[in-house]
């Protein structure tokens, strides 16, 4: 009679991460040529692979798939905002906020406001709240300061502070300029500016110079085409009000100025969709690397939005500002018609 076996120890094994396959009649990676009939296999808050629906359902076979009708697009970012909510199609913003839990558990860079209108004021409460704030937020590069004192000597303090921490900058230019914030050491790699104003040709060097993202929040459509044109970085937001339209909104706002003032827009509407995300992921610091943000390509996160958008001309159907379907952050799906 053969003896009983011991049972060993009871291992508590996850079960591994499932491969999700979102496909689409359109997919656009932004960082690729759209792709006809594509898809985008995620797992986890990851994106595995993009390619043709055929491809990747081949790659993964057993994966379960979610078919969306219109286009697929990477995640836009809305480089300047301070809305309640995010507007359609946007998975990551820099919200300005006076306190953190205005925008809690919202993806991207909470900024909080800076506004001591003096040296004293700023030494006396402003500095150690501030601090404060920082310290008590569990992931510190999901906060940054917005810049909005109008004192030169609190901006100094605010740029050592930011570079201390590793936070990033936000500035309105029309607040300061560009040569004013170079001079308090402000501009640079970890800073982006929103503006609602033409800048000059010195302004947008200074920019270029000290590779700092121009966020543009409805600037006329020739400034856009200028700072395009000579290599600036750009990114959109819908700035101080929020814009209702969301950044798809500004986008469309440019291109139809550029076509009533007769200038040339070959290219522009993937130019314009490009800084709606990419441009937008850059002014956030969150462009590369593993988890960036505003393309689809393996190791990138996966966040994107549907739209019922479909044509010839995939980024001119997205400027037209079709319905948003729903919404894609970390691979999870938070909305959907």
């Amino acid at each position: 009679m053969p003896s009983a076996k011991r049972a060993g120890p009871v291992l508590n094994r996850r079960a591994p991460t499932p491969v999700v396959v979102h496909s689409a009649p359109i997919v656009l990676p932004v960082c690729a040529d759209p792709i006809r009939d594509g898809a985008v296999a995620t797992k986890g808050d990851r994106v595995v692979e993009v390619g043709t629906r055929a491809s990747v359902t081949t790659s993964f076979p057993a994966a379960e798939e979610l078919r969306w009708t219109g286009m697929i697009v990477a995640g836009l970012v809305d480089a300047r905002s301070a809305a309640p909510a995010a507007g359609p199609g946007v998975t990551a913003r820099a919200g300005v906020v006076s306190d953190l839990a205005e925008l809690a558990g919202v993806p991207g860079i909470s900024y909080v406001e800076v506004t001591s209108a003096s040296e004293e004021e700023w030494e006396t409460r402003g500095r150690d709240a501030v601090i404060t704030t920082i310290r008590e937020v569990d992931r510190p590069c999901a906060v940054g300061i917005a810049a909005h004192t109008p004192d030169p000597q609190v901006l100094e303090d605010v740029a050592v502070l930011a570079r201390t921490f590793g936070l990033r900058l936000l500035v309105d230019l029309d607040r300061h300029s560009p040569a004013a914030l170079d001079e308090a050491g402000v501009l640079g790699r970890l800073c982006h500016v929103a503006v609602s104003r033409p800048l000059d040709p010195g302004e947008r060097k200074l920019l270029r110079l000290r590779k700092t993202v121009v966020a543009v929040c409805a600037s006329p459509a020739p400034d856009v085409l200028a700072l395009l044109d000579e290599g600036n970085a750009v990114a959109l937001g819908t700035g101080a009000g929020g814009g209702p339209s969301g950044v798809l909104g500004v986008a469309r706002g440019i291109r139809q100025h550029a076509r009533e003032l007769g200038l040339r827009t070959r290219g522009l509407d993937g130019r314009l969709v490009v800084a709606a995300t990419m441009g937008g992921a850059r002014a956030l610091g969150m462009d590369r690397g593993k988890g960036r943000i505003g393309s689809l390509a393996p190791g990138a996160r996966a966040d994107f939005a549907v739209f019922d958008a479909r044509g010839r001309y995939p980024y001119a159907a997205l400027l037209a500002q079709p319905p948003c379907l729903g919404t894609v952050i970390g691979g999870t799906v938070l909305s959907a018609a």
